[in-house]
């Protein structure tokens, strides 16, 4: 009965103001917490104010504009993220980023520190957890199905189906097939049929 009431009281301003936030409708967050929490500090104190997913109040999304992410995926959701998008992101599907992480997309230039370098955007597969406090560098591409483990530091691409943990982040063995049958959730909102079959594909 609450979950009922915490979606009818806020969750409708919660899937009005965050056009890109899908999520199950019961279960992940209560509706209060995000309006509260995520809504007020973004939109009212204007704290990430242009991000279209819920960002907690401490964390950073820069160049919002430059991300380009799928569904069951926030960055900066969690405490203390830091996310830089100045050379783009691009986040795959069902990614949760642990409090403390880090992703820098692009560096300062060594003789001008007030511009950045460009480069070629951050890669994020499908089905990736990356444990707390971790950064991933620039122009690195992480695989599907892949956990980092926590403090890691990314400066090379990570390949598909590994565990890989330490400074540099290294494999250290082979990770087994993603088993969750996400084609069951009921979700928040009307998922965009691009998703469809990233769905069905992790039956």
């Amino acid at each position: 009965m609450f979950k009922k009431l915490d979606f009818f009281l806020f969750g409708w301003i919660i899937n009005w103001m965050y056009p890109e936030y899908y999520r199950p409708k019961y279960g992940y967050q209560r509706y209060y917490i995000l309006f509260f929490h995520y809504l007020i500090p973004q939109k009212l104190f204007r704290l990430n104010p242009k991000v279209r997913w819920p960002v907690h109040f401490t964390s950073k999304v820069l160049a919002a504009e430059n991300i380009k992410k799928g569904i069951l995926c926030d960055p900066g959701d969690n405490n203390n993220n830091y996310i830089q998008a100045n050379n783009g992101i691009i986040f795959g599907s069902n990614i949760e980023l642990g409090p403390g992480v880090s992703i820098i997309s692009s560096n300062h230039k060594g003789n001008n520190l007030r511009e950045h370098t460009k480069g070629k955007p951050i890669t994020i597969g499908n089905n990736v957890w990356i444990g707390a406090n971790s950064t991933v560098l620039p122009e690195v591409s992480i695989g599907n199905n892949v956990i980092i483990g926590a403090n890691s530091l990314v400066s090379k691409n990570i390949p598909s189906n590994s565990v890989a943990v330490g400074n540099p982040c290294r494999v250290i063995k082979p990770k087994e097939d993603y088993s969750e049958d996400l084609s069951v959730i009921i979700f928040n909102k009307k998922i965009v049929e691009k998703f469809d079959v990233f769905l069905n594909s992790n039956v």
